[in-house]
């Protein structure tokens, strides 16, 4: 896979010297919001409360990290002030508010911004979530790729790296419908596997991959555990499915359980992380006394 001298450079800011990914996410909304906002006994979460955490994470983590992922509404503006210039700059484009549909979601971009606006800002990466499901109503599969396509066309515009991030979810007919961000505990790496191979089309212009594990954390035992072989299977088909560069996200896995993860997907070839909640998730459950530093 080739690379413009704009998108080299900008997966190089993200990496350390010897091209491995370490990264750090701090652009979840409602995983930080909703909490904060129960606590408070609010509909919604100050934009103080959650602007603080933000910049708590970057402060304390920036020093572990080649890059961090950032949002615009909290931790762009009130973590910059703060952030290490050494470290790739990574910001999200989509909006955490999907459409929820009886075939389907549909992913969209945080109204007022754009990859443009990225570039302006000072960003090295453009980041974007989109849900899929292979097996979803054909309208809404072709929604999710038409979105990726138009996003994936302006990071070749303005010359930055196009970071992709992908998540099964259940659909209507299933058990675990939800609205939360949460990992679908009964995916089939097969649906997994098949979204990866769609979107590794050059069409969408994705230069690096954010991948969740084919198979639930709590069933990944890592290299050498029970069953880790079948495993390493999965993970191995997943690497060849991509075709290009690709990071494992944690999806709020434990750190042990994603420790395991990790195993196999350095196995079968992973590139590094970018993950959020397996690093920083027990510190947030201190609200608001997270100034502890024994805590991050």
């Amino acid at each position: 896979m080739s690379l413009s001298a704009g998108k080299l450079w900008g997966m190089r800011r993200m990496a350390d010297r010897q091209g491995r990914f370490k990264m750090t996410a701090v652009d979840q909304r409602p995983p930080i919001k909703n909490p904060i906002a129960k606590i408070r006994g609010l509909d919604e979460a100050p934009w103080e409360d959650v602007a603080a955490f933000k910049a708590l994470l970057i402060e304390e983590l920036q020093s572990q990290s080649t890059a961090m992922l950032l949002d615009p509404h909290y931790a762009y503006p009130a973590g910059l002030s703060l952030y290490d210039p050494a470290l790739g700059l990574i910001l999200t484009l989509e909006d955490s508010i999907f459409k929820e549909t009886d075939k389907g979601r549909l992913s969209s971009e945080i109204d007022d911004w754009s990859v443009e606006k990225i570039k302006r800002v000072g960003g090295d990466a453009v980041k974007v979530l989109a849900w899929y499901r292979p097996d979803a109503d054909a309208a809404i599969c072709r929604a999710q790729q038409d979105f990726t396509k138009r996003i994936g066309e302006a990071c070749a515009r303005f010359d930055l790296p196009f970071v992709f991030e992908l998540l099964v979810y259940p659909l209507a007919h299933d058990a675990e419908r939800t609205g939360d961000y949460v990992e679908m505990k009964s995916k089939k790496p097969d649906l997994v596997l098949e979204s990866v191979r769609v979107f590794s089309h050059p069409d969408y212009g994705v230069d690096l991959f954010k991948l969740e594990s084919p198979l639930a954390a709590d069933d990944v035992p890592g290299v050498g555990g029970d069953d880790w072989e079948r495993v390493q299977s999965w993970f191995d088909a997943m690497n060849e499915a991509a075709g290009r560069p690709w990071v494992m996200l944690s999806a709020g896995a434990g750190m042990a359980a994603f420790r395991n993860i990790l195993t196999h997907a350095y196995a079968a070839g992973a590139s590094g992380y970018l993950a959020g909640r397996a690093i920083w998730l027990e510190a947030s459950r201190h609200f608001p006394t997270w100034r502890r530093s024994d805590r991050l």
